[in-house]
C-alpha cells in the first residue's frame, strides 16, 4: 500500500500513476511493498524533523524513516515540497521531474542504496534513472 499524505498545501497530481509506477519499480528490484506512507511537507516542517531526529542543523529534501524486514519494503518518507521547487528550478527541470526522483530516491534507500560516497552517489543516480524510465504521468 503506497499513501500520499500532506502537511502543506500541496496536493499531488497522477496520484493512480505514482502508485504503479512506484509499485513496479519496487517489484523489477525484486522486493515486497508493505505500507509506503509519502508525507509531504515545508521546509520549517523537514528542517525541525531533521534536526530532532538525526542531528543535522540543514534544510533537506527527503527524511526516511525505514520499518521494512526482509524484502518487505516500509516506511514513512518526508518530503519536503519547498525543496523540491528550489532543486527543480536549480536544476533546471521542471517540478514534477525532481519530485519523480525524490519520490524514488526515498524507495532506493530502503532496497539499501546508499549516496554517502562519490561511487554511491553515481549508482543512486544510475538506478534514479532506471526506474525514471518506466514512469509515464501522461
Amino acid at each position: 500500500m503506497i499513501n500520499f499524505y500532506t502537511e502543506t498545501n500541496f496536493c499531488i497530481e497522477h496520484e493512480n500513476e505514482y502508485f504503479s509506477w512506484i509499485s513496479d519499480c519496487i517489484k523489477s528490484n525484486n522486493f515486497d511493498l508493505g505500507e509506503i506512507n509519502y508525507i509531504f511537507v515545508d521546509d520549517i516542517y523537514l528542517h525541525k524533523m531533521n534536526k530532532k531526529f538525526l542531528n543535522h542543523d540543514t534544510f533537506t529534501d527527503i527524511i526516511t524513516f525505514d520499518y521494512s524486514e526482509e524484502n518487505l519494503l516500509s516506511a514513512d518518507i518526508y518530503i519536503s515540497i519547498d525543496r523540491v521547487k528550489e532543486n527543480a528550478e536549480k536544476f533546471q527541470v521542471e517540478f514534477y521531474n525532481e519530485l519523480s526522483r525524490v519520490l524514488i530516491h526515498g524507495i532506493l534507500h530502503l532496497m539499501g542504496f546508499k549516496d554517502k560516497t562519490h561511487e554511491e552517489q553515481m549508482e543512486m543516480r544510475k538506478q534514479e534513472n532506471l526506474c525514471l524510465k518506466n514512469l509515464e504521468l501522461i
